[in-house]
């Protein structure tokens, strides 16, 4: 019996891994000019700058498209993460703010420090994500899904209007529409520099802390029993969620639901072990980001809708399904 889920297990990490190769392949392949698959591949392992079409490949459509990978990454382990130390099926960092809290501050430092650059924007990124987690941690109760999740909705709707307000008065409409609709558009290789390496060493942590999460996530008494520090694995879960959220938020914007949707599919597939949800959450989650980037160039072409948007017609059903399933806990 255990032979057998091992062997599923590994088929569904398989097609995971091969469906995400796909969604790459064809996202870089398809926009306003096709290209092929040979293309693609001396684009990527025989550049050429003088040939146009390596340069749309090469400079232009992969670092958006691995950076929409690797963005949908970062939402998605950390909505892991916040599900199983809060043991809140509805966590994501979008829903409860956290995101809100990271895209405050750019608005603040696109107000204030005009000329910021990326790597300090990352890090004002992080500082707002965690005071604001900290923040509804205190106003909400870990131990109380539904007060958490009202809590972090009542902060993320406080600092929405507060930026809004600060986009109006410094004139920054404009500048600021990217961050709050959500996009990849602007993603390039200097961008990848700086998150790639972030999200895949939080990633890591994230795994190692995979299993004290697990018996977390299965009620204090129980993780307390098995050995678990709870005040540790949470501040070093919430910390990894933080940095996440952060990062993802200052190259991407605000995009919500992708934490809430890839942990609960990867927990349908692969269970309730969080060294093997991490590591589902982060497939499914770069493999939903970049097909809504996809979806978002090719409805309606040259033009793009929001990314967020696209998201959000699978992340709001979903959040009505999750809700109306955990309404008794609730």
């Amino acid at each position: 019996m255990a032979g057998s889920k091992r062997l599923i297990t590994i088929v569904w990490f398989v097609a995971a891994l091969t469906g995400l190769a796909l969604t790459l392949f064809i996202s870089v392949s398809y926009g306003a000019k096709d290209v092929t698959l040979e293309t693609v591949w001396a684009a990527v392992f025989h550049y050429d700058e003088q040939w146009t079409t390596h340069q749309v490949v090469h400079d232009i459509r992969l670092p958006r498209v691995l950076g929409a990978a690797v963005t949908g990454m970062a939402f998605a382990i950390a909505g892991a993460i916040m599900q199983g130390i809060t043991r809140n099926p509805m966590a994501d960092t979008g829903i409860l703010g956290v995101n809100a809290g990271a895209a405050f501050v750019v608005a603040l430092s696109f107000a204030f420090i005009p000329s910021v650059s990326y790597s300090t924007l990352i890090v004002l990124a992080f500082f707002g994500a965690g005071l604001t987690t900290i923040f509804i941690m205190l106003l909400g109760s870990v131990h109380s899904p539904l007060r958490l999740t009202i809590a972090g909705a009542v902060v993320a709707a406080i600092l929405q209007s507060l930026s809004t307000g600060i986009a109006i008065y410094f004139q920054l409409s404009q500048d600021l529409a990217f961050w709050y609709a959500g996009g990849v558009g602007g993603i390039g290789w200097e961008h990848l520099r700086l998150l790639a390496p972030i999200v895949f060493i939080v990633a890591v942590w994230a795994v190692m802390l995979g299993r004290p999460i697990t018996f977390l996530s299965l009620g204090d008494d129980s993780a307390v029993s098995l050995g678990v520090s709870l005040n540790a694995v949470r501040l070093q879960g919430m910390t990894a969620a933080v940095l996440l959220a952060g990062s993802a938020v200052a190259v991407a914007g605000s995009i919500g639901f992708v934490g809430l949707v890839a942990p609960h599919i990867a927990r349908w597939l692969v269970g309730i072990d969080y060294r093997k949800r991490i590591l589902m959450s982060a497939l499914l989650g770069a493999i939903l980001l970049v097909w809504a980037d996809f979806a978002s160039r090719m409805v309606n072409p040259p033009r793009e809708f929001a990314i967020g948007a696209m998201v959000a017609l699978v992340g709001v059903p979903f959040f009505l399904y999750i809700a109306r399933k955990e309404r008794r806990e609730l």
